[in-house]
């Protein structure tokens, strides 16, 4: 019996480290369009989703793309929240199709006053020095663009999120589980 259960909790650390390697690995090897590229990256926890980053010192801004899985139907964001941490104050990048699969991906730039906030187009608090792009391909969205960092601080609180599209229009995404969980303190110079 003992042989079995350190047969079991051997092969259970074997996979764990086994998808925490692939998972690093799919971060790492990332490949983007145009000849882009980035210094560096991490999988997030939660919600299927990659950022990847290059941080400039001398402007203090990052250039970045935010990859997340979706449907076409779906939509991704990601953020940063310059007044503290959660969802409500975030200033998000919003990725998606609005007339679903093969449409042309746009990108809604809003600051996310509440909890349950309109989803209006709005300059963002800090400086976005290219305007935000996106693209769908291989089932996942990228964000790609350059922020200025809130008070030139490359310590952030960073937020992301996927939800639905029905009928062009964007739904809420679930209040449970990994869509709470999606939240972050991001270090931009050191990872």
């Amino acid at each position: 019996m003992a042989r079995l259960l350190l047969a079991t909790v051997a092969a259970t650390v074997l996979l764990l480290a086994a998808g925490a390697t692939a998972q690093q690995q799919g971060c790492e090897n990332a490949t983007f369009p145009a000849g882009r590229s980035f210094a560096r990256c991490n999988t997030l926890p939660v919600l299927d989703a990659s950022l990847h980053w290059t941080y400039h010192a001398a402007n203090g801004t990052a250039e970045l793309a935010f990859r997340a899985r979706s449907s076409a139907t779906g939509w991704v964001a990601w953020g940063i929240n310059p007044g503290g941490a959660g969802m409500a104050g975030s200033n998000v990048f919003l990725a998606s199709q609005g007339g679903g699969g093969g449409a042309a991906v746009s990108v809604l730039t809003t600051v996310l006053r509440s909890t349950a906030p309109a989803l209006d187009n709005t300059t963002l608090q800090f400086g976005v020095p290219v305007p935000p792009t996106a693209e769908y391909a291989a089932g996942a969205y990228t964000i790609y663009v350059t922020v200025a960092l809130p008070g030139n601080s490359t310590q952030q609180n960073t937020v992301w999120q996927a939800g639905p599209v029905s009928g062009g229009a964007i739904m809420p995404h679930p209040v449970s589980g990994p869509n709470l969980q999606s939240v972050k303190r991001q270090d931009f110079l050191s990872g």
